[in-house]
């Protein structure tokens, strides 16, 4: 006999599939939640989470399994499961809501509402009996649904207030304050004094990484080559590749540490994630020229490539749980001391041992003997510990991390969402590119080709717009249409615009405008400035609840935030048009919070670039040719960072040369050397182009002269 399922066996996201044998009559986020609740006048029990969430799962199991709260749920309120990945409109109003209300936020969030979708109380995980201080979840629920039938006044009062703070707290007033160059310097010195001196890093535990802001900082070295602001970057890079954070064997990062030595992470692995730390580890291989920076970008790109990329079809997956299920922490990738024993021989345990810190105390508080794997002795004392040369060492610790990975992939492997977004694909392809145009990767910058190649032919019609999700990773799951946001839009163009500068394609240009046009018509606020993360003119029956309040993202949470993301591709856009239209409405965007900028400080980081962008003149480097002298120019081109310098290659065919952006037309076909078929590259900045140089030495210097003045 079948098991009973409710009603998310309908559902598409695989964390709202993983509770269809739950006892609770959940609804997805819609219309036929929201009338029922109307209809009977209950509460709504709204749940947001996500398939990667460890909480999330306990919260399930202690509670949205047990029969007797199920009673209760489904007596009480209506219950609507909303995943945060697939809806972060969603998740983004009600996380500001219940932060306000309790000061907490994060997953699972869980919040009551009022039958119009007005929240009124709410909190993250709550325990199933009284622990911590803390009350049950029956008890909460209980009280939750007295109050509602009792106290109704007053809880239509705390909605209506939470209501007008999820208005009030998106009403940038930025206008008072002017954009002045002065504010990017302001936002670099912000994060000097936070700067963890011992472990890198900004404040203290819990560690997350801020890839932006490390980009912003890089860039101010570059120019200013304050030393302060270098020791910043590459101590907080350096620690976290060290540390536990860091998957020592396969590659790639957790999405944070709990404590703040970078040691022990929550396990879950996310593109976003990854995707970001791959730009600074290749920008940080730019500036400092340290090979160990290299080496962890590739890294990271060994582990997306065999858990994240959908190799067949192409595209890259959503993310890869922490544990196996609920009674693990994490012991997928930990170890024991005889765990480690029985793979390696007693040389390479030794070697591994004082490399990794593998002791018989290990760091996990749920089981002791775990170790997580972190680099607390670099080859060379472990050399001179065991009384070998370091060429030795190396190969030990090269075997040990071959053997201890292989047994690790005998171990039930953590679940990989196979979604496919379209933000943090865009996010994906545009890493990739970048590195793989400054590392030489050219598997990378084929497979991030062919993954924008799918954004642009499944995800995007003119007419529609863009989609959120290009496919769901349950093969059950049925297709459906999640209306794309502002960043998915945003993230879309700069990939586009990545991919014109690598390829010289006019066809990946021509998306980038065509779809930068629609962003702004969708989504800009042609009275106030900037950009909502909704589209304007959506119909009233997709403003349910909380989306009823507009929101103008600016705070990078985690990802890079919807309006400089979008400043940012409104101005390379006119950095090839010199289309007013595009760097007016960059400067319009930016405004509107110039005034909230200073108070963010570091983590407005994508604001800080975007200022950058607009406040300084853009440097383009143009390779023409496609000989080992033009791959020599490229190399040279690619090798210096700045956030507003790109690089663009093109071909010497006459289709490239009629075929151009509007500033590039006006300069590339009348260089001499393409009607000679000759390989060139020409520097241009605020569009102006000195003579072309063929000389990668020539074009070095030339760039580094251009970056440091602008």
């Amino acid at each position: 006999m079948p098991e009973a399922t409710n009603s998310l066996s309908q559902a598409s996201s695989a964390y709202l599939r993983s509770a269809m044998h739950q006892p609770i009559q959940w609804h997805e986020w819609g219309e036929e939640a929201f009338a029922t609740a109307q209809r009977e006048n209950k509460p709504i029990l709204l749940d947001i989470g996500a398939v990667w969430c460890h909480w999330c799962h306990v919260m399930d199991r202690e509670s949205y399994e047990n029969a007797d709260t199920a009673a209760i749920i489904n007596q009480q309120f209506v219950a609507v499961k909303v995943d945060r990945d697939e809806r972060p409109d969603v998740d983004s109003r009600y996380q500001l809501a219940v932060s306000a209300i309790s000061g907490t936020g994060g997953w699972p969030l869980t919040v009551f509402l009022t039958p119009d979708g007005h929240p009124f109380y709410g909190g993250t995980y709550f325990p199933p009996d009284d622990r911590w201080g803390r009350p049950s979840f029956k008890k909460i629920l209980l009280a939750i649904a007295d109050a509602y039938r009792e106290r109704r006044d007053e809880v239509l009062k705390s909605a209506g207030e939470a209501m007008d703070m999820l208005a009030a707290a998106e009403g940038y007033a930025g206008r008072q304050t002017e954009l002045s160059p002065r504010l990017v310097g302001i936002m670099v010195q912000s994060a000097l004094p936070i700067f963890d001196e011992k472990n890198g890093g900004f404040g203290s535990a819990p560690k997350f990484p801020h890839p932006a802001s490390l980009d912003l900082l890089m860039d101010w070295y570059v120019r200013t080559r304050e030393e302060r602001v270098a020791t910043v970057v590459t101590t907080t890079l350096t620690k976290m590749a060290q540390g536990g954070v860091y998957d020592q064997l396969a590659g790639g990062f957790h999405r944070y540490s709990v404590d703040e030595r970078w040691i022990v992470p929550h396990f879950e692995k996310m593109a976003y994630d990854n995707s970001e730390l791959l730009k600074n580890y290749v920008h940080a291989y730019q500036v400092f020229g340290h090979e160990f920076y290299a080496h962890v970008a590739r890294d990271i790109v060994r582990w997306m490539e065999e858990w994240l990329s959908d190799r067949e079809h192409s595209g890259f997956y959503a993310s890869q749980d922490a544990d196996i299920n609920l009674d693990d922490d994490g012991d997928y990738f930990t170890w024991t001391v005889e765990e480690a024993k029985a793979v390696l021989s007693g040389e390479e345990f030794q070697a591994a041992a004082l490399h990794f810190d593998i002791e018989e105390t290990g760091e996990m508080h749920h089981n002791a003997a775990k170790n997580v794997l972190w680099i607390r002795v670099l080859p060379e004392e472990v050399a001179s510990r065991m009384g070998i040369d370091s060429a030795k060492v190396l190969d030990l610790l090269a075997s040990a991390k071959t053997k201890l990975y292989a047994a690790r992939l005998q171990r039930p492997t953590p679940f990989v969402d196979k979604t496919v977004y379209v933000n943090w694909n865009a996010m994906c392809v545009s890493a990739y590119l970048q590195a793989a145009q400054v590392l030489g990767l050219e598997d990378a910058r084929k497979f991030a080709l062919r993954s924008l190649d799918r954004i642009l032919s499944e995800a995007w019609d003119a007419q529609r717009g863009l989609a959120h999700v290009i496919s769901y990773g349950d093969a059950k799951a049925a297709p459906r249409l999640v209306r794309g946001l502002l960043d998915d839009y945003a993230f879309t163009v700069l990939a586009c615009l990545d991919a014109y500068e690598v390829t010289g394609a006019m066809s990946y240009f021509k998306f980038a405008q065509q779809i930068a046009d629609e962003m702004v018509r969708r989504f800009g606020d042609p009275t106030s400035g900037g950009f909502f993360d909704t589209e304007a003119a959506l119909e009233d029956k997709l403003k349910l609840g909380a989306l009823s309040a507009r929101r103008k993202p600016f705070q990078d949470a985690p990802t890079p935030a919807g309006n400089p993301s979008a400043a940012i591709a409104l101005l390379r856009l006119h950095a090839y048009t010199n289309y007013a239209k595009y760097r007016d409405k960059a400067e319009d965007t930016l405004q509107v919070f110039a005034g909230m900028a200073e108070q963010f400080g570091i983590y407005a980081g994508t604001y800080g670039i975007a200022a950058t962008w607009m406040s300084r003149p853009h440097t383009q480097a143009v390779v023409v040719g496609e000989d080992q002298k033009a791959a020599e120019l490229l190399q040279a081109a690619a090798a210096p960072f700045a956030v507003n310098k790109s690089v663009v290659h093109l071909t010497d065919s006459e289709a490239v040369a009629q075929n151009l952006p509007p500033v590039l037309a006006e300069t590339v076909p009348n260089l001499p050397a393409l009607k000679a078929k000759e390989s060139v590259a020409i520097v241009c900045t605020n569009f102006a182009c000195r003579p072309p140089v063929g000389s990668a030495g020539e074009l070095a210097a030339m760039l580094r002269e251009a970056i440091a003045g602008t």
